[in-house]
């Protein structure tokens, strides 16, 4: 097979590698028998991650196609029982020459100290206004955090993101955009675009501005957005964790203020099978956020589905979708029982699911996340 896309080969390799090491890939398995399976997967996909990608960290630069991704990293404290935490830091520039890029990733590395983890500072790909949200970033971020996963010891739910300047325009974007990815977010001078806020519903997150920033409305701008993730959690209590800090008689430079974020965001763990999931697709369109898939061809922006799991019945509030599939295993339901799937008091299906070692490995090869593996999937199509 040609390389020409490093991201989509791996991805490839990993699905035929994981199906042909299965045994009776097609066998109904238990619930132990689902979790022995999900163990084997787990450990074939970290060789496979370390063949793909460990070279690449150890270089210090990502790939994809014709695109690199320098980055540094420092190591901070010892290595938790629970894994390492992993900050990607996003630096600002943008629509500037490259040496002034360069000076700002060089920057970045220098602006934030954990107590403990992996403290990331990519180099763009790109040098324009939305180089931290291109399309790519997505397959970035993902090689990123996998290689991270397997080469430092990195929990996948102590993955934070940050950003300054054009560093916090990719917050303001890519926080939502990759929700499930994050244990937590936070926005340091950014400006938030058309960026909606609805799917950081389980993703903690912090907004940090100087009262001065006036360029491009950025000081009103967080203001407002301020508000509507008070508004956001005021609706649903149990979500939408947020603070919203505007520095008194700062501009631009928050004079460090801002690094007491690294802290707050430290003391969230990100639940991978949250019981309410608000999935809104943003410009770049995904097939699957938490316990929801759907068909990526169907996919538009401003697309959403709002769901909640209770025991084995999943309530959906809202699908703008013909169809969806819902990612299953034995934290999301007892699949030893029927699940049941409710619409605007309407029983859609009540139905016992198969889990297979099949799917395990296709989940992992899908999501790349050690954490967002199912055993069994469920498709849900909605009345006309």
């Amino acid at each position: 097979m040609k390389r020409k896309n490093a991201f989509v080969f791996f991805i490839l390799a990993c699905g035929l590698s994981a199906l042909s090491q299965s045994v009776s890939a097609q066998k109904r398995l238990s619930a132990a028998e689902a979790r022995q399976e999900e163990r084997v997967q787990v450990d074939k996909w970290m060789g496979d991650v370390r063949n793909g990608y460990g070279a690449m960290w150890r270089a210090g630069v990502f790939t994809l196609d014709s695109l690199r991704m320098p980055f540094m990293y420092k190591v901070f404290g010892e290595k938790p029982s629970d894994g390492r935490s992993l900050y990607i830091s996003m630096h600002g520039g943008g629509s500037a020459p490259t040496e002034v890029n360069d000076q700002q990733w060089r920057n970045q590395i220098v602006l934030y100290a954990p107590k403990e983890g992996v403290y990331v500072a990519p180099r763009a790909p790109f040098d324009d206004w939305n180089m931290w949200f291109r399309p790519q970033m997505d397959a970035f971020f993902q090689q990123l955090i996998a290689a991270a996963v397997a080469e430092m010891g990195v929990s996948p739910d102590k993955v934070y993101l940050l950003g300054y300047s054009a560093g916090g325009d990719g917050v303001w974007r890519m926080a939502p955009r990759l929700a499930d990815r994050w244990a937590a977010a936070s926005m340091m001078a950014g400006h938030p675009g058309e960026a909606s806020q609805l799917n950081l519903r389980n993703v903690p997150y912090m907004i940090w501005m100087g009262e001065n920033d006036g360029a491009y409305n950025r000081n009103r701008l967080a203001v407002e957005k301020g508000a509507v993730m008070d508004s956001l959690q005021a609706a649903d209590p149990e979500g939408y964790v947020h603070e919203t800090h505007i520095i008194s008689g700062k501009g631009h430079w928050m004079e460090r203020v801002d690094t007491a974020a690294i802290a707050w965001m430290a003391k969230y763990r990100r639940n991978a099978v949250p019981e309410r999931v608000v999935w809104r697709q943003e410009e770049t369109v995904r097939p699957s956020m938490y316990w929801l898939k759907v068909d990526a061809s169907e996919a538009r922006p401003g697309m959403q589905i709002v769901a909640n799991r209770k025991g084995n019945r999943i309530i959906v509030e809202r699908c703008d979708y013909p169809s969806f599939t819902l990612c299953l295993n034995d934290d999301v339901a007892d699949l030893d029982k029927p699940v049941i799937v409710e619409y605007n008091g309407r029983r859609l299906l009540k139905k016992r699911v198969r889990r297979s070692a099949d799917i395990i490995a296709r989940s992992l090869c899908e999501r790349q996340d050690p954490r967002l593996v199912f055993s069994a999937e469920l498709e849900v199509k909605m009345p006309d």
